[in-house]
């Protein structure tokens, strides 16, 4: 047999050898894809408050979001430390940089990282322990907007909510143009800021407690204000609900 011969056999038989490999490596990316997509949490992030906010996502970015207008925002599992929240009273320009009354993100449309101070925040962490999600309205950082946290899929039916008179009956230390502070960002004191995990609830942090029962008003408030769902729950999250 001519050496041409045996070569273009060699090239088939590794053809052959190539061809199972490269399809298994595709399947493998097209799995990792489609488990990635399967077990994102879609939270939908809806304004119904009768003006315009710039609703702001760690991770996600932000987004202008005129009243009745909604965000569809699929986070990936295991996400931790994250929050979504309103902010007010903002100007952009066309390269997406300004500043928020409330909320504001280091003067950026998308987000960064978190704002600042005052804001209404859902917080969250998915697949956590147990396959927990672990979801919370804090108000720790203040009040800007009234807001609900809720489960939208079977197997969980939780709903959250602050919509209290915090920004009408807010106190004077604590109160700026379109929000109301925590008082942690105010007095930065270990009473208010709980920075060694020892403290208790304030005259302050009764005051958000009592308007807000379902959400967090000092460091250690887990008790009535942490709640649980199954990892693969999806969420929304309204302003002015």
């Amino acid at each position: 047999m001519s050496s041409a011969c045996k070569s273009t056999q060699t090239n088939q038989q590794l053809h052959k050898m190539r061809s199972p490999s490269i399809f298994l490596n595709l399947l493998n990316i097209f799995l990792v894809v489609y488990l990635k997509l399967a077990s994102a949490a879609r939270f939908d992030i809806i304004n119904n408050c009768p003006y315009t906010v710039w609703a702001a996502a760690s991770p996600g970015g932000g987004r202008q979001l005129n009243q009745g207008q909604t965000w569809p925002l699929d986070v990936a599992a295991g996400t931790r430390a994250a929050r979504i929240w309103a902010r007010t009273g903002c100007q952009f320009d066309g390269s997406g940089r300004g500043r928020c009354t409330t909320g504001d993100c280091n003067g950026l449309l998308q987000c960064q990282g978190y704002g600042s101070p005052p804001n209404t925040l859902a917080e969250y962490a998915l697949n956590q322990f147990n396959n927990l999600d672990f979801i919370d309205i804090s108000n720790i950082d203040g009040f800007n907007v009234p807001m609900e946290f809720s489960s939208t899929t079977g197997g969980c039916n939780r709903v959250i909510r602050c919509t209290g008179n915090i920004l009408g009956e807010c106190p004077a230390a604590l109160r700026v143009p379109q929000g109301c502070n925590g008082p942690c960002p105010v007095f930065k004191t270990e009473e208010h800021c709980c920075n060694s995990g020892n403290c208790g609830p304030t005259d302050y942090s009764r005051f958000f407690k009592t308007r807000c029962p379902d959400a967090y008003s000092y460091p250690k408030d887990d008790a009535t204000s942490v709640f649980t769902c199954p990892g693969g729950t999806n969420y929304k999250v309204v302003f002015c609900p």
